[in-house]
């Protein structure tokens, strides 16, 4: 590729919309442009990225034994209102009706698609197991769109879907495409770590998160300091608390604590931790009132509470919920609630004694409630937000809290959306049964923001070499001299014919602002004829991820090069 001729122009500054450093560099590089909020087109250098890393997909899979097929984007509603997601996605889903009036949508994920379609073409268990995917564009109507590639509307995707017959066959398949997604992420030289994980509106029980540590990351997680315990911060689980040494209990009595309605005005009035104090929290799901109980200090995970009600969604009471229960807002608390209204209360509620909490009138609260004594807690869960110094639940050691890029997520299914979708197979005896799925997805254009993320400098971008859309830059420095532009095409012509994915900067440049541009494109390679070196008999050569230089002599260039791009990561 001569850069005469690429689709493609630089830019000397940082757009003024971007912030992170991929968001900014992939702008910059040329890789993207950006059409509106959350959607980009993919320019030429940006594709050939892709593609490489849509190779590295592709073979994994394959070699995974999954098939490939494509799915089509725009879908109907019908089964997604099976499944309950319809409803359970919310405002996240890009909706749409055809000209009869049809409600449907455009793709984020495709479980209501491939189940139907699998149980039709595979209805023995003799067919099983199969796992098939495609690599196809996916969308979602994200309310807040930022960091470029990483949270956009539209993203390339690769989505996997397994069917086996039973749970121990869905654990194998799960396991082989655990192995696999380790390889693709060595392979596009990502830094991640996997992590347990939140199966969010995908849903099932055992998933795991495959995170590319990145300071920027919008991703939270957390790991123990002894390395035995690591989960997305949505699904940790804090060591329960050990109950104080038991004592006579306080006697439950009201105080007047006028105009704090707040956890800390609370505090401050009685001269408490916040610890010490107990939050109850209203929400509703399905025209039912839950109360939820944790320690003043905590917050309500409400992701873990939506998990307990799905497919039904679950919100915060309103202004409008309080006045039209009679709840005192800023001082309800858990006592005397009707038996008709389901009260949660996190596990570390169990332990606690004697808590601040609110009269359940204005300006009153009261001292010393007691579980079980002063107040009923029909079922305890893990419902708070992990935070920085919490405990680890394996061995009690120090929780630390890390940021990163998801970049792939599996998930085993179990029935969740064959049952809903009647897919069934027919088993040895002669029996329907639900196909036992696994799901499995990696994006393709956050691995490529990710990869940035990771590797640039001051210079712009660092590519692994696998994923460089270039591997090697030939550059003419002194383009007015016919000796450089002749080497400089003979380089470049031989690199081609070896097989090496070379560019050729010809442009009418000055020649600063040529080598700013390859360091800031990220070619793993770079080699420079100049006036010099034509006069010295050799060529520069440099390599961009540690910015060591060397000199090769002129004729044999080609070799030297591709040497040097051999020792490259």
């Amino acid at each position: 590729m001569r850069l005469s001729q690429l689709f493609a122009r630089t830019l000397r500054e940082d757009p003024a919309e971007a912030e992170a450093p991929s968001h900014k560099l992939l702008l910059r590089a040329a890789f993207v442009r950006k059409l509106m909020a959350g959607v980009y087109t993919t320019m030429p250098l940006g594709l050939r990225t892709i593609r490489k890393i849509e190779a590295i997909v592709r073979e994994e899979m394959d070699t995974a034994g999954a098939q490939e097929l494509r799915m089509p984007i725009a879908i109907p509603a019908e089964p997604w209102q099976q499944t309950g997601r319809w409803d359970a996605y919310g405002d996240e889903l890009f909706r749409l009706r055809d000209r009869h009036g049809r409600d449907m949508l455009l793709g984020p994920t495709l479980e209501e698609v491939v189940t139907p379609l699998v149980a039709t073409e595979f209805p023995s268990y003799k067919d099983l197991p199969v796992n098939v995917y495609q690599i196809e564009w996916k969308y979602r109507d994200e309310l807040r769109p930022r960091f470029g590639l990483l949270r956009g509307r539209e993203f390339y995707m690769k989505d996997a879907y397994s069917f086996d017959r039973d749970a121990a066959g869905m654990a194998e398949s799960y396991q082989v495409m655990y192995d696999a997604y380790l390889r693709v992420f060595d392979r596009c030289g990502l830094d991640c770590v996997i992590v347990e994980a939140d199966p969010g509106t995908i849903g099932g029980g055992i998933n795991h998160e495959f995170m590319a540590l990145a300071d920027v990351g919008e991703d939270l997680f957390v790991r123990c300091e002894n390395g035995d315990y690591s989960a997305d911060t949505e699904a940790a689980t804090p060591k329960i608390p050990e109950a104080p040494a038991s004592g006579e209990a306080a006697p439950l009595t009201e105080v007047e604590t006028p105009g704090a309605a707040t956890i800390d005005l609370v505090a401050t009035a009685l001269n408490v931790s916040a610890s010490q104090t107990l939050k109850t929290m209203l929400f509703k799901s399905g025209g039912e009132t839950v109360v939820v109980l944790v320690p003043g200090d905590r917050e309500v995970n409400e992701r873990k509470l939506s998990r307990l009600y799905f497919p039904a969604p679950i919100e915060r009471f309103e202004e409008a919920d309080f006045t039209a229960g009679g709840y005192a807002k800023g001082y309800v608390g858990p006592q005397g609630l009707p038996e008709a209204i389901t009260v949660l209360a996190d596990h570390s509620v169990r332990v606690g004694t004697d808590w601040v909490t609110g009269a359940n009138r204005t300006d009153a609260h009261v001292t010393g409630a007691n579980v079980d004594r002063d107040f009923r807690v029909d079922r305890y869960e893990d419902l708070v937000e992990i935070r920085e110094g919490d405990r680890c639940p394996i061995d009690g050691g120090e929780l630390h809290i890390g940021r990163s890029i998801v970049v792939g997520h599996i998930f085993q299914l179990g029935t969740k959306y064959s049952e809903p979708l009647a897919s069934t197979f027919l088993d040895e005896d002669g029996t329907a049964k639900h196909y036992e799925m696994g799901c499995y997805g990696i994006g393709l254009t956050r691995i490529m923001a990710a990869a940035v993320e990771q590797r640039h400098d001051e210079h712009g971008i660092v590519w692994p070499k696998a994923i460089a859309p270039f591997q090697v830059a030939v550059v003419m420095a002194n383009q007015d001299i016919p000796e450089v532009t002749s080497h400089a095409e003979r380089i470049y012509a031989e690199l081609i014919a070896q097989g090496v994915e070379a560019v050729l900067d010809d442009r009418d440049e000055r020649a600063g602002a040529k080598f700013a541009d390859a360091d800031l494109i990220g070619y793993p390679v770079q080699v420079t004829v100049g006036k010099r070196g034509i006069e010295a008999g050799t060529v520069d050569l440099k390599l961009r991820a540690t910015g060591e230089r060397t000199t090769a002599p002129l004729g044999g260039a080609a070799e030297a090069v591709r040497a040097l791009l051999a020792s490259a990561p």
